[in-house]
């Protein structure tokens, strides 16, 4: 396994523990907890970044914050950073995949 295929592993084995977070917290109708689980799911996400793909792209997503929010729905908050996670992760899995060699 090369250091790449490591590093979209762990990507995508955040990106399965993030849903998993989001799961929970709709199901325990707790949007409060949920943020902060997302909150600790996040700080233990940048280390694994900064580890397997590299200092930069771990502040990068460190620095990733959703913008304001108008609507005072808590679910949609939730739901709009979950989704600014995913997609950041993703984002990444992906550049990394196509820039595997071979």
């Amino acid at each position: 396994m090369t250091d790449q295929n490591a590093a979209v592993e762990i990507i995508e084995r955040q990106i399965q523990e993030l849903d998993t977070v989001f799961k929970e917290a709709t199901k325990d109708i707790n949007t409060v907890r949920g943020s902060e689980r997302v909150a600790a799911w996040k700080k233990r996400t940048v280390p694994l970044l900064a580890q397997h793909v590299g200092q930069k792209q771990a502040q990068l997503f460190a620095m990733t914050k959703p913008g304001p929010s108008f609507t005072r729905d808590l679910d949609e908050e939730l739901s709009d950073e979950v989704e600014l996670y995913r997609n950041f992760l993703t984002t990444l899995a992906q550049k990394l995949k196509t820039s595997a060699p071979g």
